[in-house]
């Protein structure tokens, strides 16, 4: 009767044995398929984020292409065919004294504007030129352009880079395309009376591009995931093309105060060609 009982005791014990293992196994084989489920997940989300920015890489190499080209068109076309009547107005040789006289100078002062406007506009979206004139200037440019429409008053500092190191022509075809981005989203939808844009080399070799308004502000996190009404880029495309070119993106709001948006850089040693 012991034997048996011991027996019986026995192979209740390997059984406990056998069911705490089982257990083991199953917790750990949920273990390791959730650990593998997340990182599965976690390599998705990874490869997801590098086809958005290669996709935005892509089109925004395309959209410089197309702008270039626009912008050729319009010089070598339209800009000559606007010259081309100028020229032929200036050559009409009407008197003073003549009923047309003032409406073909009225005209004529039209066109000079329009063939001026349309000189700034190629320029705007020439590539070649930003890279060529400089990121500063590219920016002065266009807020002279502003300045003179009188549709809002801008002002403008930066100091003078006097590091070693330099921004890279590329980025700066980036940061002068967001620059613009967010001025026409400024014009557009602040109501603003005043703009205020500053470039900042700062001593430890950061590139810090800031435009502030007051005008009547927005709900950023409403916005951040919104396409622009305009059809225009939204506000996480601008921080996507941020992190194309290593900047950070930020912008801050407050609703009947005005927004603040700060884009930082840190710039990159300036190669010396060697000598041959």
């Amino acid at each position: 009767m012991q034997n048996q009982n011991t027996e019986i005791l026995t192979v209740l014990i390997i059984g406990a044995i056998i069911a705490v293992f089982l257990v083991l196994f199953i917790v750990a084989m949920v273990f390791l398929y959730q650990s593998r489920q997340q990182r599965y997940e976690k390599e998705m989300v990874k490869l997801k984020e590098e086809f958005d920015q290669e996709l935005l890489r892509s089109q925004l190499e395309i959209q410089e292409k197309t702008l270039k080209t626009i912008s050729q068109e319009l010089h070598d076309n339209v800009g000559q065919m606007l010259s081309v009547v100028k020229l032929t107005m200036a050559s009409a040789g009407i008197d003073k004294q003549h009923p047309a006289y003032q409406t073909i100078f009225e005209s004529r002062e039209i066109l000079n504007k329009a063939i001026l406007d349309l000189g700034n506009l190629t320029k705007s979206l020439h590539t070649d030129r930003i890279t060529q004139i400089g990121l500063e200037q590219a920016i002065e440019f266009e807020i002279n352009t502003i300045r003179r429409t009188g549709l809002m008053p801008i002002e403008f500092t930066h100091n003078k880079n006097d590091s070693t190191k330099i921004l890279d022509p590329q980025k700066s075809i980036f940061l002068f395309r967001m620059f613009q981005e967010i001025l026409n989203n400024t014009l557009k939808h602040s109501k603003a009376t005043l703009v205020n844009v500053s470039i900042n080399y700062t001593k430890d070799d950061i590139f810090i591009l800031a435009v502030k308004d007051n005008g009547v502000g927005f709900n950023v996190e409403e916005k951040k995931d919104k396409p622009s009404a305009s059809g225009g880029v939204g506000l996480k495309s601008m921080i996507n093309r941020a992190k194309l070119i290593s900047a950070k993106f930020i912008i801050n709001s407050i609703i009947g105060t005005g927004t603040s948006i700060t884009i930082t850089l840190p710039l990159q040693k300036e190669t010396i060609p060697k000598e041959e």
